[in-house]
């Protein structure tokens, strides 16, 4: 049986080897009194890819499900880098035996993997998942993916605009499959990073958009008052006389924002900014948050609003 070692060093009596022969994968375990992820693991297989292809095809397949095991047995150990390196190369291996959806699966992994350790590696193997995904035709899960890139962009590397691109980019792939409710879902994700970015007319038309969607769906169109309410501050902001003829229009589109707490006070803000009334905008404003919370978002963009009123000085209390 051929026999490939796993090395990882560093074990307090003796190194600890990982023994992969071509149908299993065994651990001995050699009197080890610390835990496995506190030691550096390394993996010790010099040229071992090029050696399995050398060997056929069936050699391939199982160095691929030797890399995976390894890659586990990393994820294990919490080492995200060799597991997402291990991952790497089983996705390279599928992809010389053409096994397009085992190649995308391995990438996945070894993004997730990378997630922990490297969210820029992660970015490169989730993209590689996504090329072979769209090749595929299989559009849906290739937005899934951009969802995952977009969130590493948000909350790691913290570069919006890249996130926004890629929320775009799965809500186009979501709407050519008539996924229209995870289409919207990203969309909102755009117009709310717009609307904080100033790119206000932008953020406007995703709002109107989604709200025009929602409007006529009778599990969704409660909704569409929070939308329209959204892109008529984003009008304010730009210009008072915009938001007056936004309002009118979204009554006449839907007869029931007429009657929403948020139609009631954008109407009680337009009159307060088109008197200079600055207390009259932060009580309007306190008495719609007294019985629904107004979150960061129109916190920040009805402060952005208030500070044009003349003498204001810029907030809400």
């Amino acid at each position: 049986m051929t026999t490939v070692l796993l090395r990882l060093q560093g074990a307090p009596r003796g190194p600890l080897l990982v023994m992969v022969g071509w149908r299993s994968i065994e651990l001995l375990w050699r009197d080890l009194d610390k835990p496995i992820d506190q030691f550096q693991h390394c993996i010790s297989m010099t040229n071992a890819t090029a050696w399995f292809a050398a060997r056929g095809h069936h050699k391939v397949e199982e160095a691929c499900e030797m890399y995976c095991r390894a890659a586990n047995m990393f994820k294990m150990a919490k080492n995200w880098s060799a597991a997402g390196n291990a991952f790497c190369k089983a996705a390279r291996l599928h992809m010389q035996l053409q096994n397009k959806h085992d190649c995308a699966t391995s990438f996945i992994d070894a993004g997730n993997a990378y997630k922990k350790s490297d969210p820029n590696e992660a970015i490169k193997c989730l993209n590689a998942s996504i090329d072979i995904y769209t090749d595929m035709g299989r559009f849906t899960i290739a937005a899934k993916h951009h969802i995952s890139i977009a969130e590493i962009y948000e909350s790691d590397l913290v570069d919006i605009e890249k996130a926004i691109a890629h929320y775009e980019q799965a809500a186009d792939y979501y709407k050519g499959e008539e996924s229209n409710s995870s289409a919207n879902k990203c969309l909102l994700k755009v117009g709310a990073y717009c609307a904080q970015l100033e790119q206000y007319q932008k953020a406007i038309e995703i709002y109107e958009q989604v709200g025009a969607n929602t409007m006529d769906n009778p599990l969704l169109k409660y909704s569409a008052k929070e939308y329209f309410f959204k892109a008529a501050l984003c009008h304010f902001i730009v210009d008072e006389l915009n938001a007056k003829i936004a309002v009118e229009k979204y009554e006449e589109m839907f007869p029931a924002f007429s009657d929403s707490r948020e139609c009631k006070l954008l109407k009680k803000l337009l009159e307060a900014h088109e008197e200079q009334n600055s207390e009259a905008f932060t009580e309007a404003v306190k008495e719609f948050d007294s019985i629904s919370r107004l979150d960061q978002w129109h916190t920040t963009l009805l402060l952005r609003i208030k500070k044009t009123i003349q003498g204001d000085e810029g907030d809400l209390k």
